[in-house]
């Protein structure tokens, strides 16, 4: 069995990229994880490729949408109950729109905010409920951005949710760290992902070209990165944002053609 063997995992925005290999490692080392999508289809799919892949039923379906608190609650409490508590949760649901500061809209600012800061804010807090309810000591990890700290054309709310988030991993922590429960966040960079590839097909080789690694980022990259925060090894780890982007951050220089 892996290092996550009998852990109850739920990982937030599961059925594709980032969140889908998060679902699929955490499987593979042992864990029951609840994998959460806002599509019930794309839910239901992806665990079951994680499922036959295994040969095993560790991977349950959850869909709803993160800005839905009532429908978060029923995720978090409803599978803690079914699998006697909870050991790591990760925030990765999110959406990202691009628009100029001097024309974003009331409806797309709340869109955003609602999904990536309100639903990351209450998965964590009733995550660290159950968590403390069961006596349980807990991991939380949180997805920022790099775009959460460096500027970014068309990205003025985006980025101030992704930083929104490094700094609620900051003050949870302080709050959270007398119940044994960890906090931190994940900023990655340019990470190859089915959007990303949709939105870019040359995204990989793009991204590569301006970045110190001379590479785009991949979501094993990203996975590594939370696996780190959700292990036994970090049990001193608190309140941390951990950049993924292969030094990207120290140049910011953005590919050709891209908002």
């Amino acid at each position: 069995m892996g290092e996550f063997a009998g852990h109850a995992v739920v990982v937030t925005g599961g059925g594709l990229g980032i969140g889908f290999a998060l679902c699929r490692r955490f499987a593979r080392e042992g864990a029951h994880v609840a994998l959460n999508d806002v599509s019930p289809e794309r839910a239901s799919s992806a665990a079951e490729r994680i499922n036959t892949e295994l040969g095993s039923e560790v991977v349950e379906p959850w869909p709803g949408d993160v800005a839905d608190v009532a429908g978060l609650r029923e995720l978090i409490e409803g599978f803690a109950e079914r699998r006697g508590g909870l050991d790591v949760v990760v925030a990765n649901a999110g959406i990202t729109m691009y628009a100029p500061f001097l024309e974003e809209t009331p409806e797309r600012f709340d869109r955003l905010t609602g999904v990536n800061l309100r639903g990351t804010y209450f998965t964590a807090q009733l995550a660290a409920r159950v968590m403390i309810a069961r006596g349980r000591p807990g991991r939380i990890v949180l997805m920022s951005s790099v775009a959460g700290r460096r500027g970014a054309g068309s990205l003025s709310a985006y980025g101030a949710t992704k930083a929104g988030i490094s700094m609620l991993a900051r003050l949870a922590a302080v709050e959270l760290g007398a119940h044994a429960i960890t906090v931190n966040a994940i900023a990655p960079g340019a990470i190859v992902t089915e959007r990303t590839l949709e939105d870019d097909p040359g995204f990989a080789s793009h991204w590569a070209g301006v970045t110190p690694t001379g590479r785009s980022g991949s979501v094993e990259d990203v996975v590594e990165a939370v696996l780190y925060f959700a292990s036994p090894g970090a049990a001193h780890v608190t309140g941390q944002t951990l950049v993924v982007d292969g030094g990207w951050a120290g140049l910011g220089k953005i590919p050709e053609g891209q908002p």
